[in-house]
């Protein structure tokens, strides 16, 4: 009978711990496939950001007597991120796609900083000259 009590706690704590942490429908907002990629006159890709307005949502909290503006989420993130994408060709047929990282690369580089066994950087040099004279 112990077990029985135990285990209906459990779950009763459980099921009402559920209700505290609300689910956010993530779904209405926008993802990277709203920076359209076109090719430009000397055949280059180009990143080309997406409207804001068609990604304005409206207010949740705007009412009649207290009218708010509607925002656009994601539309600076997405706009700063297409100016910031080095070859848009990899938006669309990207040659190396990200795999993930292995848990054992992470986990061995926690270990190495535990144990002070930290792995220097390389020291690099650069052999091209830049800038003014």
């Amino acid at each position: 009978m112990k077990t029985f009590s135990t285990l209906f706690c459990v779950i009763s704590a459980t099921l009402s711990l559920t209700g505290c942490f609300p689910h956010r429908d993530m779904s209405q907002f926008p993802d990277t496939s709203a920076i359209n990629v076109t090719r430009g006159s000397d055949g280059k890709y180009i990143a080309v950001p997406p409207d804001c307005s068609t990604l304005m949502q409206p207010s949740e909290y705007s009412t009649v007597t207290d009218p708010r503006p509607g925002i656009a989420f994601g539309c600076a993130t997405l706009t700063n991120l297409a100016a910031q994408v080095a070859n848009p060709q990899d938006l669309v047929t990207p040659t190396h796609p990200y795999i993930g990282q292995h848990a054992d690369t992470a986990g061995s580089a926690v270990t190495r900083y535990r144990l002070d066994k930290i792995i220097p950087l390389n020291k690099t040099t650069s052999t091209s000259k830049t800038g003014g004279n």
